[in-house]
């Protein structure tokens, strides 16, 4: 493979990763409270700086033609979402900075803590509160479970829950300081790390009872991106059979002439 048909290729790759993460934007602008990705790349470095291999004589001028493009880990944009009213008591926005918590056991483990953006809460079987989609529990302040009985519920902006005029808990409204560690684990869950959850702190945003956030992407801004990405693959795949015919001419004409 000659330098310009990797240089092509690296563009096809990573115009089909933009294509996917857009793709995938798309298909999750009804989905509550989810936060669209940004595909991040990077200019590839030249042979002699990739290798440590300063030593090698190189050609500044070929240099600075650039050695394609690398794929970089994919950003989680953490914009507000609209907030649109459902009129159900156990639905609940956050408005502002923040992540409710949310113990995930699905490995057998009570210590799984995961942060989540969906409000959309329920009652169980065993009057514990939790997500309606994932049915996860919900926890308050201390990691703890929130048990709430049957009847109207309500929920201030500080996550106070109180039934009957008696609270029953504090939900667990935090936020971590570098948010770009968190990984997505699909359920609109993100887990962060061990010294992230540690040194978490109350989140600056409130709650909205009765609210659902509506997902962050825009429809627009995320068909464009998969158009551009499309076109990106389709030029980069031209470039690609473009250099396959320069080579078949140099060998089957030109070679047969010298």
């Amino acid at each position: 493979m000659n330098y310009g048909t990797q240089i092509s290729v690296s563009g096809i790759l990573t115009a089909l990763h933009r294509q996917d993460v857009a793709t995938n934007n798309l298909a999750n602008i009804n989905t509550v409270g989810f936060k669209p990705q940004l595909a991040m790349t990077r200019q590839r470095d030249p042979v002699r700086i990739e290798d440590g291999a300063s030593g090698i004589p190189s050609d500044a001028m070929i240099e600075r033609l650039g050695a394609g493009v690398h794929l970089m880990p994919s950003l989680t944009t953490f914009g507000q979402g609209t907030l649109r009213t459902t009129g159900n008591d156990l639905d609940i926005a956050i408005e502002g900075d923040g992540f409710l918590l949310v113990r995930d056991a699905s490995d057998g483990s009570s210590d799984r803590v995961r942060l989540s953006r969906d409000g959309r809460l329920a009652r169980n079987a065993d009057g514990l509160l939790v997500q309606a989609s994932s049915g996860l529990p919900v926890l308050d302040r201390s990691n703890r479970e929130i048990e709430i009985g049957q009847g109207p519920v309500e929920i201030d902006e500080d996550g106070v829950i109180t039934q009957g005029g008696a609270k029953v808990a504090v939900l667990g409204l935090v936020d971590v300081e570098n948010r770009r560690e968190l990984k997505r684990e699909g359920e609109g869950l993100y887990a962060a790390g061990a010294s992230d959850l540690n040194s978490r702190t109350q989140a600056t945003g409130r709650i909205r009872q009765r609210a659902l956030e509506s997902s962050a992407v825009d429809e627009i801004d995320a068909l464009m991106d998969v158009t551009s990405a499309a076109r990106d693959v389709s030029a980069n795949l031209g470039m690609v059979q473009y250099q396959d015919r320069l080579l078949d001419r140099a060998i089957n004409t030109l070679g047969r002439v010298a």
